[in-house]
């Protein structure tokens, strides 16, 4: 008897990682489910890769009902949740208003939280997993990104609790923390830095690599080997685990900076 192909959900899916995740796992054969605000990005991903597309907002709870219901009768179940849904959050305390402290919270931790709540029941029926997209963001602070910050260091805490709590039912959940990686949102973020330096896109992203060790950011693909890595049976004793992707970044020793530029490293 032929084996049913597995079916994965993806957040976030119209671009970026979630795209490149889509991408990858539709080139192994799997059933894809794609979930996003925008029906345009996500229709022209399912275009390639025969995906059932849902459009709404993964951070709204009341949005799963429907869609947890359409991929039980379009696919019978559901092996894993690939949550990459994310957005800004830009500002220091005081510069960040309720409106943009809400909606950082709940482009980055909401529709993580409401994602993995509504798969969970279909997930434990195929001792399944979820992949949270977390960031560098989760480990340390960068400047100005009050609400992006907080959001990604909780998502740490979601993805523990859920592994602890569900994997007894046989659910693994792992977190991915990217550093750079060319992204339609990164290449927002190098506009102030092309505008102040007149430089263009590939400088941009030169300057905010030039103390990683590995002198450049990731690509999606590269992002998405990783995310793909840890829903598939190879990384079957893995869960709670938070995997940096960063080119080296989080293990470099800031305050020695100073003698690395003495040797001309």
């Amino acid at each position: 008897m032929a084996t049913m192909p597995e079916t994965f959900l993806i957040t976030g899916a119209g671009t970026g990682i979630g795209e490149a995740c889509a991408r990858r796992l539709a080139a192994d054969g799997a059933n894809l489910v794609l979930v996003g605000r925008r029906r345009e990005p996500l229709e022209r991903v399912a275009a390639d890769t025969g995906a059932l597309v849902l459009v709404g907002d993964a951070a709204c709870p009341s949005t799963w009902d429907s869609f947890i219901e359409q991929i039980r009768q379009r696919f019978g179940g559901l092996n894993a949740l690939l949550a990459c849904a994310g957005g800004h959050g830009l500002g220091s305390a005081t510069e960040t208003s309720p409106e943009s402290w809400q909606a950082a919270l709940r482009s980055n931790l909401d529709s993580a939280f409401y994602s993995a709540r509504a798969c969970l029941p279909l997930l434990i029926e195929r001792r399944g997993s979820i992949v949270l997209l977390g960031s560098i963001a989760s480990l340390a602070a960068g400047p100005e990104v009050c609400g992006y910050t907080t959001a990604k260091h909780a998502l740490l805490g979601l993805n523990r609790s859920l592994a602890r709590d569900y994997g007894p039912l046989g659910v693994r959940v792992n977190c991915v923390c990217p550093g750079w990686v060319r992204t339609p949102m990164a290449d927002e973020e190098m506009q102030p830095l092309m505008a102040h330096y007149a430089e263009d896109l590939d400088a941009a992203y030169a300057r905010v690599t030039a103390e990683v060790p590995l002198r450049r950011p990731a690509l999606p693909e590269e992002i998405a080997s990783l995310c793909c890595f840890l829903i598939s049976s190879e990384a079957s004793i893995i869960t709670g685990a938070t995997l940096v992707a960063d080119g080296g970044s989080s293990v470099v020793d800031v305050p020695t900076l100073a003698y690395t530029r003495l040797g001309g490293a």
